[in-house]
């Protein structure tokens, strides 16, 4: 069964919906009220009496514009402002006593309070004022300071206070209503920068983990191939590397893809990000897989902060790396982490010549390295450590060989990552 609040809303809703036929109804009971304020006699007792006066018929059709004049007052309220102040001042001057014409105007006046400025407000509503008052007071036959007289001048002012009061509020709402919008887009654009952001960085870890243990698997497998027949054991002892290198780059990735879990998830991961502490057991995969490492000065204490731990390993990662598939036979590599005033520098090194499409000045590949790579290890490398306030550098030593360097600052600023330039120059190895 509907009830009646719920009827109501319906109902206001379908007005609201539909000015015009609110309008309607809306000059339809002006008429009613305009008709039977006409039948009142104001008298000189102690208040109007009903029944001792009838309508003229010129009253009644004065009313009956004034009224129709309000069905288009949303559509041109100055227009019919003017049409039913006119009307109103005819039965003024012409009838007397006057039929409650007024009263259309105060809508329509009210109408143009709430639909302009106050400045137009105040000009058009003493205007009107004015001419009513002074019309009424005039052309009257009651003394000018009769309670009818003072009542036009005090129904006009009303009517334009609260169409004024209206504008206002309307325009207080709709302002905080602009602002929540306003607020909302600011939110969800500031979701999106950070989710662009954290996908980038999960993207270099994942670049970082398949770079480092495939290049391991490809070597230690190529290993255990070639010695398959002659010499076993040494083919065993490669493949425990592939598997090794194998299962640390699945834990490595799991570590990485449960990221994308939702928080409450109980079966996110929960292992530490690798750093600077295990750096002995990143080096060791490499030597494993025939690089010799030497680490030379590397200060581990006390601990960097997480983020710059992270970026400093990920960079030695990939450096080695690089070393590993382009440097060619018999190379050897250096990794330092020196601690300067509030910086930490990490430098690797190597002696490496390569072949002349893995080494820096080739250009028989687009990522310098004479292979369908990518082409984003040091790019990813740069875009790590800007992030972080920090600077790069990448390049050939004099002399042959490879050197990569890192500048970074013990606290991470927080700002957004600097776009990355380029990391290294044409034919550089990536």
């Amino acid at each position: 069964m509907t009830t009646l609040p719920s009827g109501f809303a319906r109902a206001r809703r379908w007005l609201r919906d539909h000015p015009l036929a609110f309008d309607a109804t809306l000059a339809f009971c002006v008429l009613i009220a305009m008709i039977c304020g006409s039948f009142a006699d104001p008298g000189k007792g102690h208040g109007p009496t009903f029944g001792t006066r009838t309508p003229e018929a010129f009253s009644v059709l004065l009313m009956v514009l004034a009224a129709s004049a309000l069905v288009l007052r949303r559509r041109h309220s100055m227009a019919v402002l003017a049409v039913t102040g006119g009307l109103t001042a005819t039965e003024y001057i012409f009838m007397d006593p006057p039929a409650p014409v007024v009263m259309s105007t105060v809508i329509a006046l009210y109408t143009v309070a709430s639909r302009t400025d106050r400045p137009t407000t105040w000009r058009v509503g003493l205007l009107t004022m004015g001419i009513l008052t002074v019309a009424a007071m005039v052309f009257g036959s009651t003394p000018w300071y009769s309670q009818e007289n003072l009542g036009v001048f005090a129904w006009t002012g009303m009517a334009s206070a609260a169409g004024d009061a209206v504008r206002s509020r309307r325009a207080f709402v709709d302002a905080i209503r602009e602002r929540a919008e306003r607020a909302e887009r600011t939110r969800e654009e500031e979701a999106r920068r950070r989710v662009a952001e954290e996908r980038l960085r999960i993207a270099r870890d994942l670049h970082d983990v398949v770079a480092h243990h495939i290049a391991l698997v490809n070597v230690q497998a190529g290993v255990a191939a070639h010695v398959m027949d002659k010499r076993p054991d040494q083919a065993k002892e490669a493949l425990a590397h592939v598997r090794d290198a194998s299962r640390s780059a699945l834990n490595e990735l799991r570590v990485t893809v449960g990221l994308l879990r939702q928080s409450g998830d109980p079966e996110a991961p929960t292992e530490p990000a690798p750093g600077l502490a295990v750096l002995d057991e990143l080096v060791d995969t490499f030597r494993n897989a025939g690089l010799p490492v030497e680490v030379a000065g590397a200060d581990r204490a006390p601990r960097l902060p997480a983020a710059v731990d992270l970026a400093a390993y990920r960079v030695i990662q990939e450096a080695l790396t690089n070393v590993r598939k382009h440097a060619g036979a018999g190379a050897k590599a250096e990794v330092s982490v020196v601690r300067v005033g509030t910086t930490a520098e990490i430098t690797v090194l190597d002696n490496g010549r390569g072949s002349a499409a893995g080494r820096p000045g080739a250009e028989s590949a687009p990522d310098g390295g004479g292979h369908d790579g990518g082409g984003h290890g040091l790019l990813g490398m740069r875009e790590r450590v800007t992030a972080l306030g920090g600077a790069l550098t990448a390049g050939p030593r004099y002399g042959g060989g490879f050197r990569v360097h890192a500048i970074l600052p013990i606290e991470a600023r927080t700002g957004e990552p600097e776009p990355p330039g380029p990391a290294v120059t044409t034919g550089e190895r990536r």
